[in-house]
């Protein structure tokens, strides 16, 4: 739903190496289960998710 809000996510998201924004799995997460999955603090994803 992100990626289709706001394209410029994915950039924010793969720079971040989320590199399987397509996968079934990346499908059903939220934001916050990805950043966790990934090691990133959530407040830093959001504050860049929202800039972008």
């Amino acid at each position: 739903a992100v990626l289709k809000a706001k394209s410029a996510a994915a950039a924010v998201l793969m720079s971040k190496g989320m590199h399987c924004l397509g996968c079934v799995i990346a499908q059903g997460e939220t934001i916050a289960q990805a950043a966790e999955v990934h090691g990133i603090p959530l407040d830093e994803l959001l504050k860049e998710l929202n800039a972008a």
